[in-house]
């Protein structure tokens, strides 16, 4: 687990760090308003905690009161297409608090983890509509190489 830091937006200071298992639901106001579906804290733990066994790791930037604000949650992978790389599954700040670069400093935090590990590439993907999202992403040096597809299966044509 790194080490704490703090984040100075335009609003006020910040301390980001990484949550532990037993921290998770800090992140859950964040997360919930990324992820609606996960609409119980006890699906969040359970899909949290399924996916930590895989390697996801939550950041969060936490205010003067120890509540989340921003969180990140991303973890490691290797692959013939990218190599080593981090990937990050969920970034969001809440909603009276964008605007204050809150995500830009996860993005920096997890920038940093990266090449302190040796990954040679983060990736992320968004929504086509998020577009405030996108001039982040820009800003902070992601560039939108490809596109990407998905097949939603139900559970009668799995097979097919």
């Amino acid at each position: 687990m790194r080490p704490t830091g703090h984040c100075c937006g335009k609003g006020a200071a910040l301390l980001i760090r990484e949550l532990d298992q037993a921290e998770t639901s800090t992140a859950y106001p964040v997360l919930r308003e990324l992820r609606p579906r996960l609409s119980t804290m006890a699906d969040f733990l359970a899909a949290v905690g399924r996916q930590r066994q895989h390697g996801y790791r939550l950041i969060a930037a936490l205010d003067s009161q120890h509540r989340a604000v921003a969180a990140a949650g991303f973890r490691s992978g290797e692959c013939l297409a990218w190599g080593s790389y981090l990937y990050i599954d969920d970034l969001c700040t809440l909603p009276r608090a964008r605007g204050n670069g809150y995500a830009g400093e996860l993005l920096r935090w997890i920038a940093r983890e990266a090449a302190a590990s040796g990954v040679g590439e983060i990736h992320l993907d968004s929504g086509n509509g998020r577009h405030t999202a996108h001039r982040l992403y820009a800003s902070s040096g992601f560039t939108a190489p490809s596109t990407h597809f998905v097949r939603k299966l139900s559970t009668a044509n799995a097979e097919s």
